[in-house]
């Protein structure tokens, strides 16, 4: 028994309202996992603030019609499965790249989008080897205390010079 079109309308239509408000979207073929195994993505990627949806393809063709989105259509068939996530790409492409290391190289990402634009799987790779948000802040932070500390040192030799300088001419001033 197929879906009646109200509720292939309706799936389409909520897809189409997750793609609209996702940061990032990663299409990947899930084939040979099995349904516990895509459950417990779906939980580690939802601990992280993104979606594991499982549409066929042609309602994902549906939702993606008239967004601003690159074209897909390669990239959708087969098994697809999309990952969607707010802003930050890094955290779900690290739980997918985690995710398939365990799982016999499973699933394998077929393309990111990133703030509307296309990404190749290798690019996704590369996000997911990015330390987290709150890691890169902390060495920010910490590159600009040490910066600062720096100058500040920096500058009381300065002064400290310039003290020592116009002393001794004072000095020589007094001779």
């Amino acid at each position: 028994m197929g879906m009646r079109l109200e509720q292939k309308q309706e799936i389409a239509e909520d897809l189409r309202a997750l793609l609209r408000d996702a940061g990032i979207v990663y299409l990947a073929d899930f084939t040979g996992l099995t349904v516990e195994a895509m459950g417990a993505l779906r939980v580690k990627l939802l601990q992280q603030g993104a979606q594991f949806r499982v549409v066929k393809n042609t309602l994902t063709m549906r939702a993606l019609e008239g967004l601003d989105f690159p074209d897909l259509t390669e990239h959708i068939k087969g098994p697809t499965a999309l990952v969607l996530g707010a802003e930050d790409p890094v955290m779900p492409a690290k739980v997918v790249r985690d995710f398939a290391r365990e799982h016999d190289d499973r699933p394998v990402v077929k393309v990111g989008i990133v703030d509307r634009r296309e990404i190749s799987p290798a690019e996704v790779g590369q996000l997911a080897d990015t330390p987290p948000m709150h890691q890169l802040l902390g060495s920010i932070a910490g590159g600009l205390t040490a910066s600062v500390t720096g100058i500040a040192g920096a500058l009381s030799a300065i002064i400290r010079d310039v003290a020592v300088m116009i002393e001794e001419d004072s000095r020589q001033g007094e001779a």
